[in-house]
């Protein structure tokens, strides 16, 4: 009978035998561990892993030029461990984890690591380089025309558009006969092959060059006064359009001083490393500096430089009222509506729905222009729909308001979908049995609904803060982060913190890289310790109604 009952699934164990581990043989079960490869597989296995050593190779080159060896041995490591990984049938788990892992290093980590480390630096207009290339800088600009200095005969190109491309100077050596080109890097002598070159030694046309015609050279003038080729008798200079000359430096740097001293006015600029500059003795200092380490000066200035600090504190007060204003009014809205069609008596919901939805399918910032023309003084809907004449973007409440309402506008939609998906999701029981107790529909409401609807959505409206709280398209593309006070250009009456960092980085003034990286990283803790403490509170809540 025994014999009988035992079968291929078997516990059943033979004395002196081990017990199988499964029914399925062991070659069944090593097969099925490593499927064969498919010529499909095996084509893309091939692409992809050809890919990532052509990336490798491309990337090694310009390492070993700078000499950076920590970056070149994680580089190799790296593509050692991805060809290891997937020319193995082993680790099936990280073949799939670890291409998200790289991707979330190089696209997130590295970027947020970056802006930490420039946020203790000066980095920004006149500190880009180092020390050696503000020095080459600095003579390069003092460069003057001296009697006797060589002419050149000077034709301007460049390699891009001829409107905005970076210029470069050809130039025609009038003792040789050598043509050569040069830019902010130097001088560089070009093949007689490459070139064309009229009676005179102008030159007409260079092999992977556009040649300015007068008219395009015109246009540009200020871009060609303002390049200087460093040459090693000083530097090159337009005299014109059509002639250069090579100029003495009037500053110079002497290295047993470690300053820039100027020849003609004798003043001298010594080093001072600590903020990256050349600094007279009177406090003066040279435009053109180098990066340096500041440590926390960048965190100082805004928490207590008054011409930071202000601007910062008060953009930050109006960064939260709109972000709790954008959240919370478009919330409110979308609500109110949900919970209105989907009362039993309301008839037409799904054509409502559609119509309602529709700003939530417009391109936002085509519907921010939009909005912006509506709200125009002179000419804008608003104004005329309602017989106002108010100056919308030039008054700070004004402005402000206008802001929120076009947000409450894009925003509504979005809080109206979700709260549709979450009533639904409540059960009519519960709210029926409020009902049958003698609670009227507000205290239904209140008892029941809302706790279970804030359960769901309170994660998608902390989200929805961390998102307006940088909605930097939202203040762009309307106001600007106008109005601006007449003593502050930098900072206005709607700027959020975002918009603010987009100015000290990138704006008119000079771009001071360093600073916004700091305030990048105030934004971030505070987007941070907002969201730890709502997903804590959203938790306790979880666990109250659970």
């Amino acid at each position: 009978m025994s014999a009988s009952l035992s079968g291929p699934g078997s516990a059943t164990q033979t004395p002196g035998r081990e017990p199988a581990r499964s029914g399925l043989p062991r070659k069944s079960r090593d097969a099925r561990h490593h499927a064969p490869i498919t010529l499909t597989g095996l084509v893309v296995k091939v692409v992809l892993l050809g890919l990532v050593a052509g990336i490798a190779i491309w990337a090694a080159f310009p390492l070993i030029e700078a000499k950076l060896w920590v970056g070149l041995a994680v580089l190799v490591a790296t593509t050692v461990a991805l060809f290891y990984l997937y020319l193995t049938p082993r680790h099936i788990p990280a073949k799939y984890l670890i291409p998200g892992t790289i991707f979330l290093i190089v696209f997130q980590v590295f970027p947020v690591l970056y802006t930490a480390s420039t946020a203790f630096t000066n980095f920004g207009d006149g500190h880009r380089g180092e020390k050696s290339d503000a020095i080459v800088a600095i003579q390069s600009s003092s460069v003057k025309q001296v009697p006797g200095s060589t002419q050149y005969p000077l034709s301007v190109a460049t390699k891009g558009d001829p409107a905005t491309g970076p210029l470069v100077f050809l130039v025609t050596d009038p003792k040789s006969g050598t043509v050569s080109v040069g830019d902010a890097e130097g001088l560089k002598e070009l093949d007689a092959g490459q070139v064309t070159v009229a009676t005179g030694g102008k030159v007409t046309a260079a092999e992977g060059y556009t040649v300015l015609n007068f008219g395009q050279a015109s246009a540009r003038s200020e871009d060609i006064t303002e390049l200087v080729v460093p040459t090693a008798g000083g530097a090159l200079r337009s005299s014109g359009l059509t002639r250069a000359y090579e100029g003495t430096a009037v500053r110079a740097y002497d290295e047993s001083c470690d300053c820039i001293k100027d020849t003609e006015s004798g003043r001298t600029w010594t080093a001072d490393e600590s903020v990256g500059s050349f600094v007279a003795a009177d406090g003066e200092r040279l435009a053109q500096g180098w990066k340096v380490n500041v440590g926390l000066e960048n965190f100082g200035r805004v928490l207590t430089d008054p011409n930071i600090s202000g601007p910062f504190f008060g953009t930050l007060v109006w960064n939260f009222a709109f972000a709790i204003g954008s959240t919370g009014f478009t919330f409110l809205l979308g609500l109110g509506i949900a919970l209105a069609l989907h009362s039993p008596r309301m008839r037409g919901t799904n054509l409502y729905r559609v119509l309602l939805i529709l700003p939530y399918a417009m391109p936002s910032f085509a519907m921010l222009l939009v909005w912006r023309d509506m709200f125009n003084t002179d000419f804008g809907l608003v104004n005329n729909l309602f017989g106002l004449s108010v100056d919308w973007f030039g008054e700070t409440w004004s402005a402000r308001i206008a802001v929120l309402l076009v947000q409450l506008w894009l925003g509504y939609p979005y809080m109206f979908l979700v709260a549709t998906g979450a009533l639904q999701a409540i059960p009519r029981e519960l709210t029926e049995a409020t009902s049958v107790d003698g609670a009227s529909p507000f205290q239904s409401f209140k008892a029941v609904t809302l706790p279970l609807l804030l359960v769901a959505i309170s994660p998608l409206l902390i989200a929805s803060f961390a998102y307006n709280f940088n909605n930097i398209n939202a203040i762009w593309f309307t106001t600007e982060g106008g109005p601006f006070p007449a003593d502050n250009p930098r900072s206005g009456a709607t700027d959020l913190l975002i918009t603010y960092t987009y100015r000290l980085a990138f704006g008119a003034q000079g771009a001071e890289y360093g600073m916004a990286a700091t305030v990048s990283i105030f934004i971030f803790a505070i987007v941070a310790v907002v969201s730890a403490v709502s997903f804590s509170r959203t938790r306790k809540q979880e666990e109250v109604y659970s």
